[in-house]
């Protein structure tokens, strides 16, 4: 398949060599240009710009940080949807607005253009392995044309419903994640100052009702204190904040994930939001006494 890529960010960027390995003809775009050159040196070609990106390309996925920037390269000036073939499809796999999300389709409806809202869960580990949760939004008859290359990407692929479920089905995700990364940091804690055998009750914790994958692969971190990048937290942040916005318009108590907001929104203040978001642990380490 012939896909342009735009965003190569901690997880834009191996999810495009997975593409690139799996035998897709692939062109990139990053902002920071010098990201491309990885790629390129696989052979993946550069473009200058999305629209550039997007040139003769069957499908076209985007994965930036946050709505503006999604606007800013489907859209914008030198935008993926003025270089888009009639009949092609982008696919967005970021975690943006609802809304928005909506307004795009729509757009790029006027140029005969399709599209999915995809956005993914598993963190680096998942885009390296191809293991990504992939939550998808828009028609299933467009989603069969492009499987073929969500496939590469994800575990599952999961159609959720129309344009815009699957930024809805993401946050439902940020908000339940939320509240697992911080219960699960205050249960470390609480084992850390017990002075209990940890690694044991890791195991036992492992096989039972806690079992979660931020326990299997983020407990670590937060028993060291230690937190090499995942996913960022102000990533997180801004997740949640989308997800507080349409739980507000919904009428949607969500006082847990309300509550980690404001944690992470401290967190990134304090200069930490570019650390893995497991890094709540260091309010709950701190609060406890565990670090200074």
């Amino acid at each position: 398949m012939r896909i342009g890529f735009v965003g190569l960010g901690t997880m834009g960027a191996k999810m495009a060599e997975r593409l690139l390995k799996a035998g897709h003809d692939l062109v990139v775009h990053n902002r920071t240009r010098a990201k491309e050159e990885q790629l390129v040196a696989l052979g993946a070609r550069r473009a200058a710009t999305p629209a550039e990106c997007a040139a003769q390309r069957d499908l076209v996925i985007t994965m930036v940080a946050d709505t503006p920037d999604v606007q800013a390269v489907v859209l914008g000036d030198e935008g993926a949807v003025l270089g888009m073939e009639k009949g092609s499809v982008l696919v967005d796999m970021s975690t943006i607005s609802p809304t928005t999300t909506r307004r795009l389709a729509a757009a790029l409806a006027e140029h005969d253009v399709d599209m999915l809202d995809a956005p993914v869960s598993g963190g680096s580990e998942g885009a390296a392995n191809g293991t990504l949760s992939i939550m998808v939004g828009g028609e299933e008859k467009v989603l069969a044309r492009v499987r073929p290359a969500l496939d590469v990407l994800g575990k599952t692929v999961t159609h959720v419903g129309s344009i815009g479920a699957g930024q809805v089905a993401k946050a439902v995700n940020q908000v339940i994640l939320a509240g697992t990364y911080a219960s699960v940091a205050e249960g470390m804690a609480l084992a850390q100052a017990a002075g209990i055998d940890v690694q044991a009750a890791l195991r036992a914790l492992g096989g039972g009702a806690a079992a979660s994958w931020v326990l299997e692969n983020r407990a670590g971190n937060m028993l060291a204190g230690n937190y090499p990048l995942g996913f960022r937290t102000r990533l997180h942040r801004k997740d949640l904040g989308i997800a507080l916005a349409a739980a507000r318009d919904l009428g949607v108590a969500i006082p847990v994930a309300a509550f980690v907001e404001q944690l992470e929104t401290s967190l990134v203040t304090q200069g930490f939001g570019d650390e893995d978001v497991s890094n709540i642990a260091r309010v709950v380490r701190r609060q406890s006494g565990l670090d200074e």
